[in-house]
């Protein structure tokens, strides 16, 4: 059987945290025949970072005993160094970092979380791992998705001429799915605990306010779906 993982960024685990659903991933593990991945970096983020600032050590805290209980594993469960992530995520960020050109200068485009994730992403691919990213950030997807679409977008927010220099065509096979579509999932499959008509609605919602780039046009579809 081909072996299958979900890669999970930063913003995807935080938006589940803030909203009390890591609990939801713990119930989707058991029916995914594959594993839950993050990355040094993602770890970083998520756990290593914030544990040591008060505010934050609660989300680390519940996302440290995905780790400790396996539910999400590092990189190296499926044989991925993070030597050979550090090497294609620097990459991808130069390339990235290096795109989208404003005001005579280059824009800030992504981090390493996401950065790494990408990476992780290409390689998997490379070893016939079949793989999605779990992203939340709309950035970092319409950089695989639609790139010039997110120049339009920069152009719009920034009210000046945005140049792209690359046609990131390199991660264009790279597929992507936020919080919103695992919760949704976990909804149809009856994994949520909360019982009530509204839940669906109040889970979507919940997520696209705690980060989630989802719009309120796709969750009206979503919700359309359940019926």
């Amino acid at each position: 059987m081909k072996q299958k993982i979900l890669i999970f960024d930063s913003s995807s685990l935080i938006t589940l945290t803030m909203n009390s659903l890591t609990y939801l991933l713990e119930e989707l593990k058991k029916n995914f025949q594959g594993k839950f991945i993050i990355t040094k970096d993602v770890k970083y983020e998520t756990i290593d970072r914030p544990s040591t600032i008060k505010k934050f050590q609660l989300g680390a805290l519940k996302i440290k005993s995905l780790l400790d209980n396996k539910i999400l594993e590092m990189s190296s469960s499926i044989n991925v160094s993070e030597e050979e992530i550090k090497k294609e995520t620097n990459e991808i960020l130069n390339i990235t970092n290096n795109s989208f050109l404003a005001r005579k200068g280059f824009m800030h485009i992504i981090d390493k979380g996401e950065a790494s994730c990408l990476a992780l992403s290409l390689m998997a691919s490379k070893k016939g791992i079949s793989n999605i990213v779990v992203v939340d950030e709309r950035t970092t997807r319409m950089l695989g998705e639609k790139p010039e679409n997110l120049r339009k977008l920069f152009e719009n927010k920034l009210h000046t001429k945005v140049e792209l220099k690359q046609n990131f065509y390199f991660l264009k096979n790279i597929k992507f799915i936020r919080s919103s579509e695992l919760v949704y999932l976990a909804y149809k499959k009856g994994l949520v605990k909360l019982k009530d008509h509204n839940v669906l609605d109040a889970l979507l919602y919940a997520v696209k306010y705690k980060g989630c780039a989802i719009s309120r046009q796709e969750i009206e579809e979503a919700k359309k779906l359940r019926l």
